[in-house]
């Protein structure tokens, strides 16, 4: 569920896309390093959502590099530029796909900051919840605690009905006809023009979309196995959400023990709505941890 369309962000000039290597394959990043001149500080690794893509994070690359942090946003298996089957959602297991995270995280090096967007968070924790040790910290961003909305299962079983029924390309012009991208929200919302959201969707894999929507309608809550980790924990969100009620993220974060931080005038996908204050935010609670020497 990503936000709203926008225009094409610019990268960040020392920003640089590549498919980065790891023990389970290759996958498609942006990779911007801290700014010149800054003090380097740590690395961060960034989930996107479901029907998302690594350009959701496109606006906080500048602000993170900034503040000394190296960002790199990344496509799932079988997500927009990166690889996976067409049909076979066996590979798209929630198991799998975390696999695929502690691998990522292998290859830039371990302790890394963890940062995962709606179904993104649900696949950073099931890596958490594998091993901890490569991360230095989990950020989780407008993720709940299980499944997802009423409202969204139904949104979310309409995607799929269509999926079984209709082609990648028939079920982008469908969902066009439904009305103006603000109002019907998932993949053709997001950071870039329409094109460029169409070319996203179009690389995206059937079976991903399949295998990771039953999951975000059957994810159970995993909160409690998540606080026994020791890692510290951060639950970001906007200030309205229709996906996870924001009440049910404050009371996440209380039994998380988590840092809370609720930015104001963002919704579900507060990368897009609120870059400036998110990244901020992420920064503001990395900086935390290295003061309190984690």
């Amino acid at each position: 569920m990503t936000s709203h369309s926008t225009p094409a962000a610019v990268p960040p000039h020392h920003s640089r896309a590549h498919r980065l290597r790891t023990s389970r394959g290759e996958f498609a990043v942006v990779d911007v390093p801290p700014a010149a001149g800054a003090e380097e500080k740590g690395v961060a690794l960034l989930l996107p959502g479901f029907t998302g893509s690594k350009e959701d994070f496109a606006l906080v690359h500048g602000p993170l590099a900034a503040r000394g942090y190296r960002s790199v946003a990344v496509d799932g298996r079988g997500q927009h530029e990166s690889d996976g089957p067409a049909d076979d959602e066996t590979a798209y297991a929630q198991a799998e796909l975390a696999r695929d995270v502690l691998a990522q995280a292998a290859a830039l090096g371990g302790s890394v900051h963890l940062v995962g967007h709606s179904l993104g968070g649900q696949i950073a924790r099931a890596a958490v919840l594998l091993d901890h040790s490569p991360f230095r910290s989990l950020t989780l961003v407008s993720s709940g605690p299980g499944r997802i909305s009423v409202s969204q299962e139904q949104r979310v079983k309409l995607l799929r009905d269509a999926l079984a029924v209709m082609s990648m390309a028939e079920c982008w012009e469908a969902i066009l006809a439904m009305g103006p991208p603000e109002e019907v929200g998932g993949p053709a919302r997001g950071i870039g023009d329409r094109e460029q959201l169409r070319r996203r969707w179009l690389g995206t894999a059937p079976a991903q979309l399949l295998a990771t929507g039953r999951q975000l309608c059957a994810e159970p809550d995993r909160v409690a196995e998540l606080a026994a980790v020791p890692l510290p924990f951060h639950v970001l969100s906007g200030a309205h959400d229709d996906t996870w009620p924001v009440a049910d993220l404050d009371e996440m974060a209380v039994r998380l023990k988590a840092h809370r931080t609720v930015v104001d005038g963002a919704g579900h996908s507060p990368t897009v709505d609120a870059p400036a204050p998110t990244a901020r935010a992420l920064a503001d609670f990395w900086d935390g941890l290295r003061r309190g020497g984690q």
